[in-house]
């Protein structure tokens, strides 16, 4: 069976006539890794999980990706979203190219001592294929700061001190202030660029648009929190374990403050409230629904039962192509994964420089760098869904033309 890119990159490379032969390079990934992790559990007994990274492209800059914990990671979902990020980085103008780690484990079933062991067997296994200046990982669902701290300190002891090996870790060990907000409130700064488009007013403004969230991990929750403090109705909230409704709108900031230990949102006191399961954030009236956990979670059996006119994709790949095609012809406005989510990105490409200087920015200046880059890419995808097309179509276009051009300019010898 011929490769395949994703259905997006395919359509952008017939809407853009790319030629056959730089089509064929995006369409396959540089390389490909998987790996074997050995671990003592706590229990005294051998386990082995298996471990993905996937480099998609390198043609702009180093690889750049993340790194999951979870039980459903495959090489397929790996391979994918390793293209998806040589998309995002190409579209938001970063020195970056594409690539994405897994390990298929639950790392709620693991102690964190389990976790510490994972994370240091992964680097072990693919620390010939990455570096500063090669492939560069950061967090991602199921992981977080630490994790990135203890591969920070598996390569090290090999390769010496490098802390431009990944991003996203502790500040105290170089990481950059403003990074753990940064996905979220990237989401909500390409909102309210959307919404001033259109000609809908702000809260801060004066006006009233409600957002409902599915997936209160990183992403969401900063998502909703920042929402809340710009004047937006929280109006609906929810993780794993299920939710909550109001449509009066959520107190937030009470809920996150709650939300200590490990706490799920079911088993919070949220007066007013109305318990819903953990989907139904999708469902409810709002102006904006945002997905913000797994993938794939509207879909052509549920997509009719979605009503919000604005989508914000906060997750990676929330809808299914079928799923986008549909909303999109009743009118939905779709802003695209590889904008809204990609203020993690930019931060970590700012903590890369922070680190390549020794010298740390404060946390205004990285939130206002931060803004300012999210708020032009979609200034950029605006202009040009104006040429025809939807905010989807339009951010692929401009994505695979930089990449393309990229390709071109580096030369076929």
């Amino acid at each position: 069976m011929p490769a395949r890119a994703s259905d997006a990159a395919e359509a952008a490379f017939a809407r853009l006539q790319v030629s056959d032969e730089f089509a064929d390079r995006l369409r396959t990934a540089h390389r490909e890794l998987t790996v074997q992790l050995p671990f003592v559990g706590d229990d005294g007994r051998m386990r082995v999980v298996t471990g993905f990274r996937v480099q998609h492209s390198n043609v702009r800059g180093p690889f750049k990706g993340g790194l999951r914990f979870h039980p459903t990671v495959d090489l397929d979902d790996v391979r994918r979203l390793a293209e998806l990020m040589t998309w995002k980085t190409a579209l938001v103008d970063l020195p970056f190219g594409g690539a994405k780690g897994g390990v298929s484990v639950d790392p709620r079933s693991l102690s964190a001592r389990e976790r510490e062991l994972v994370a240091r067997r992964y680097i072990e296994a693919i620390g010939p294929a990455i570096g500063p200046r090669t492939d560069i990982p950061a967090p991602d669902m199921g992981t977080d700061a630490t994790t990135m701290a203890h591969l920070l300190d598996a390569y090290s002891r090999i390769h010496g001190y490098e802390p431009r090996i990944v991003t996203g870790k502790p500040v105290e060990l170089g990481g950059s202030l403003g990074r753990t907000v940064a996905t979220g409130r990237g989401a909500i700064v390409a909102l309210e660029t959307v919404l001033d488009h259109v000609g809908r007013t702000r809260p801060s403004q004066g006006g009233d648009v409600t957002i409902a969230v599915q997936g209160f991990g990183n992403v969401g929750q900063h998502a909703a929190l920042e929402a809340h403090v710009r004047g937006y109705r929280v109006v609906a909230i929810s993780d794993v374990s299920g939710g909550w409704h109001d449509a009066e709108g959520l107190d937030i900031p009470v809920i996150e403050a709650a939300m200590v230990g490990g706490a799920e949102l079911v088993g919070l006191d949220v007066p007013g409230a109305t318990p819903i399961a953990a989907i139904e954030p999708l469902y409810v009236d709002a102006d904006v629904v945002l997905p913000a956990a797994l993938g794939r979670v509207i879909d052509a059996a549920n997509v009719d039962r979605v009503i919000a006119p604005i989508i914000l994709e906060g997750a990676n790949e929330p809808l299914t192509e079928d799923a986008c095609t549909v909303l999109e012809s009743r009118g939905v406005t779709v802003i695209p994964d590889i904008l809204a989510n990609a203020g993690g990105v930019i931060v970590s490409f700012f903590e890369w420089v922070q680190g390549a200087n020794m010298l740390a920015w404060d946390e205004a200046e990285v939130l206002a760098r931060l803004d300012a880059r999210i708020a032009a890419a979609t200034r950029q995808v605006l202009r040009q869904a104006g040429e025809g097309g939807s905010l989807r179509e339009a951010a692929m276009d401009l994505a695979v033309r930089r990449v393309v051009r990229a390709m071109e300019l580096r030369g076929n010898a």
